[in-house]
This record gives C-alpha cells, structure tokens and sequence, in this order.
C-alpha cells in the first residue's frame, strides 16, 4: 500500500482515503497501484458490503500529480495503474460511496462516474482539464457524460474545461446526495447505514443490475480512451501544455 493511502475494514465497510492533503491529494502512480489493489481485494471478499472514499485536507483529489505520473509510468501502457484502477471500479460489484469536498479535478471527477453514490458538500468543485494539458478523457468520461448531462454541457467540461460546483453537479446526476456545511462525514456515515442494513446479496444482486448492459460499453469506450491518452503522453504538445502548467504554478508560488 501507498504511504498516501488509507485503508480501513470495519464493519463490513471498506474505507478508502487519499491521504496525500500537501498536495492536495494529487495521486502518484504508487496511489493508483495501491488504490487498485484495494478495490481488487475488496472483489474477493465477502465480508465486504461497501466501499467509500474521502479525500483527507482541503479538497477530495486535486487529479494526477503530473511529475510523478510522466516519470513513473510503465513502459506498457497496458499496465499503467490509473487504468487498473478504472477497470476495477467499473467492474466492481460492491456498492461504491464517495464523499467529495473541495476541488475534484480530473480523475478526482471522473472516476465518480463509477461510484454508485456522491456526496457532496458546498466547497465541492469539479473540474477536467485534460485538453488544457494536450490529453483526452479517462474513465469513460466521454462517453458517459453526454449520457449524463447532455452533449453540450458535456462540451464545456471536457472541451472547455469549465468548472462546475455542487449545485450544478446534483442537477446532472454526477453528486446523488448534498450535505450540510460540516456534514459530509455524518451524511456518509447515515448512508453507509442504510447500505448496511439492507439485505446483502439482494443490495450486491441489485448493484449488478443497476450496471447491467452498459459495463462491456464502458470497457470498451475506456479502452479506446486509454489508447488515445497514451498516445498524447509523449507528444510535443503534452509536453508543452505540461510545461507551460509547472511554469505557471511557479510563478504564482
């Protein structure tokens, strides 16, 4: 497991938290290994009736941490562990809850795609910048949220890379639940409650159905994705956008 990773099983929950708040939770590759790890183990174990994530610090995930994440990759591309990662949340069949603050900006966003709940409080902001940094979306993204929002305001998220809040995140479908200022822990605890008093293989059986028809279209879409994006990782113009971000972040620091 990563020193940046929390995990805790009680109770018949898995708890998963980025606890990397320095950086505001910015995920290396040793965090997406370990991240997969988890949600992997989580499949094989049945005392296992729900998985959540937290973000520790001021925000939920602040995406990649892009120094990491271009000088640690595998060389095969099919082993690079943020798409582990996504393909054990699509195909997880263990009830998912995330509980979201601050900015969630990249995978912080999209892999919220594959939760099965979102908790949200008033600080959460959502943002993919992708193109801004000469890359393609993830996690199916393109694909799932013209189905969510509409083709247009798809359009302004991944194209324009336009942020968005709370609000609008519960009217889109992509946050289920909104919590009270200082509430989120509280709103995860009482729904992960109700999760845990519902009859087991009815609750995982009805997760499965819930997901049913669409997870070989998600594979596939990330699949294609996954090409695209490894593709970009060593073009002139990540490169560029990718230098052009840590010269910005310097010059504001």
């Amino acid at each position: 497991m990563s020193e940046h990773l929390r995990v805790d099983k009680a109770n018949g929950t898995l708890g998963i938290t980025l606890a990397r708040p320095e950086r505001r939770n910015a995920i290396t590759v040793a965090m997406y290994s370990a991240l997969a790890e988890a949600v992997e183990g989580a499949a094989g174990d049945s005392s296992i009736r729900a998985i959540t994530f937290r973000g520790e610090g001021p925000d939920f995930a602040a995406g990649n941490d892009l120094a990491d994440f271009l000088s640690a990759l595998p060389r095969d591309t099919e082993e690079i562990p943020v798409w582990r990662l996504l393909r054990a949340l699509a195909e997880c069949e263990i009830p998912i809850v995330a509980a979201v603050h601050g900015n969630c900006v990249g995978i912080g966003t999209t892999m919220l795609l594959h939760c099965d709940l979102v908790i949200a409080d008033d600080s959460a902001r959502f943002s993919m910048p992708f193109v801004d940094l000469g890359l393609v979306p993830e996690a199916a993204s393109s694909m799932l949220f013209p189905r969510l929002a509409g083709r247009r305001r798809a359009a302004r998220y991944l194209l324009l890379a336009e942020p968005f809040g709370a609000d609008e995140a519960l009217a889109i479908g992509l946050v289920s639940h909104r919590a009270a200022p200082g509430g989120l822990v509280a709103k995860l605890d009482e729904i992960v409650k109700a999760l845990l008093a519902k009859p087991p293989e009815a609750l995982r059986l009805t997760q499965r159905l819930l997901r049913t028809g669409t997870q070989d279209e998600i594979l596939t879409r990330m699949k294609l994705e996954s090409s695209m994006f490894a593709e970009r990782l060593t073009s002139a113009e990540v490169k560029e956008a990718i230098s052009a971000f840590f010269a910005k972040r310097s010059s504001v620091a």
